[in-house]
């Protein structure tokens, strides 16, 4: 008769990274399933903005900053005077010496174009919907070179989307990915 004794079975690392792998997979399978059912953004017939920088340096990317303070009032007033995309054209064609102006004062002796026209707009999360990239009639300020990638829908939210910031004005914390946090949290 064989005597009675307790198997164990040693642990490993092959088990931990098992289930992440499992846990992964299940939220891959999540994600599918809410592919199905992604409704994209409904994009207005209002001109989108974007402001290019010179470059991405501190330096630029300040200057873009004091650039955009000094004309966002410009722009708000003419959205906000608007109602259609020709009547805001008209308002555009109107402020745009003024815009170019104020933006050349504090370029500090870089180029300074302002221009309306069909441009490429890159992919936005607007609310749980995404604005597709896609070419959209755009107005553009480009610094200098213009080989920052900045725009101003991120800056000027309530210029693209005026009737979104207006429902909702509050201080949002930065987004962060729970899972991409805890995988990094893992792997350091």
């Amino acid at each position: 008769m064989l005597q009675d004794y307790t198997i164990e079975k040693p642990q490993t690392k092959t088990s931990k990274v098992l289930a992440i792998i499992e846990f992964i997979l299940v939220l891959l399978a999540i994600q599918g399933v809410l592919i199905l059912f992604y409704q994209p953004a409904e994009t207005s017939e209002m001109p989108q903005f974007r402001i290019l920088a010179n470059s991405n340096t501190v330096e630029d990317q300040q200057m873009k900053q004091q650039i955009q303070q000094e004309i966002a009032p410009l722009l708000a007033s003419a959205v906000n005077e608007s109602g259609t995309p020709e009547q805001m054209q008209r308002r555009m064609e109107a402020a745009s010496a003024e815009i170019t102006q104020l933006a050349a004062h504090q370029a500090n002796g870089l180029s300074v174009t302002f221009e309306h026209q069909a441009a490429l707009i890159p992919p936005k999360r607007i609310g749980f919907a995404i604005q597709k990239q896609d070419v959209y009639d755009s107005y553009i300020l480009k610094i200098g070179k213009g080989k920052g990638d900045n725009w101003w829908c991120g800056l000027f939210p309530n210029v693209c989307y005026p009737e979104e910031t207006a429902a909702v004005e509050t201080d949002e914390e930065p987004v962060t990915f729970f899972i991409w946090e805890w995988i990094k949290s893992i792997f350091s």
